[in-house]
């Protein structure tokens, strides 16, 4: 999955010679981790649905930018996912692999001078371990952003969704990137909508549920591809681009924080 953007300008972390990589550190450059999983996303999608979005997003954002030094890492590829491993196309990491190697990669980023990072996750099975990775690095003063792509257009996807209010699974959101980015690996001919399967009536199941055993839906499919098209898939796309590329420049701008910025409060 290595793409490139149109203009050929160079923001692969792996093809940057070692001057080119020490101009962007020196100018405060932004990396860009996208982090993802290999997993069933239905009949109708491939299995890179969770990684190819994120990374396409960092392309994208990366090579629209000019002003400020944006960098695409290699992706985490592989993520959080056991639940999947009932439908096949699942490769899974274990828990404290997955965070061990988000911390391994942020730690090697940091120590080459790039101390702006953004690991930017596009799989859910990952949002809480992705976070639980940064405030890991926290304590040991390094300081990734942990952003799952789909918490910057939270109201648009209720909004804009003709079926879906969130990102779902295989469903309206994720069929429509997929078909805006991809359309040659979507088959619309096998795409299916799936009852959920849940142990607590809709009341209580909007505050209590359980870790997710194999996929809750008959064909691992949560929410509605038939609702999908191009059109949408762009639209948030791009919406997404633009507030990621807000973030880029304001981190650009400003200095992460330090873990004791302001003193110790515990007695010497």
């Amino acid at each position: 999955m290595l793409i490139r953007p149109e203009n050929g300008r160079k923001i692969l972390w792996q093809e940057m010679l070692r001057s080119e990589l020490l101009a962007a550190q020196e100018h405060r450059g932004v990396v860009i981790v996208p982090v993802g999983s290999v997993e069933q996303h239905g009949p109708h999608c491939p299995p890179d649905v969770d990684i190819s979005i994120p990374y396409h997003l960092a392309i994208e954002t990366a090579s629209r930018i000019t002003d400020v030094p944006v960098i695409v890492a290699p992706p985490v590829t592989y993520g959080f996912t056991h639940y999947n491993m009932g439908e096949i196309g699942t490769i899974t990491l274990r828990l404290e692999t997955f965070i061990d190697v988000l911390c391994d990669v942020s730690r090697s980023i940091w120590a080459n001078g790039f101390h702006r990072i953004i690991l930017l996750n596009g799989h859910g099975g990952n949002e809480q371990a992705t976070w639980n990775a940064a405030m890991k690095l926290a304590e040991e003063d390094i300081w990734p952003v942990a952003l799952t792509y789909w918490t910057m257009v939270t109201d648009e996807l209720k909004a804009w969704g003709d079926a879906d209010a969130d990102i779902g699974h295989g469903g309206e959101w994720e069929t429509s990137l997929q078909l805006a980015l991809r359309p040659d690996l979507v088959d619309m001919s096998r795409a299916v909508k799936d009852d959920w399967r849940l142990k607590f009536g809709p009341e209580v199941g909007r505050y209590a549920r359980f870790p997710e055993r194999r996929r809750e839906m008959e064909h691992g499919v949560m929410g509605d591809p038939f609702a999908a098209s191009a059109e949408k898939g762009q639209r948030v796309f791009d919406l997404l681009v633009e507030r990621l590329s807000a973030l880029c420049r304001e981190y650009h701008d400003i200095d992460p924080p330090r873990y004791m910025e302001f003193g110790s409060h515990c007695p010497r």
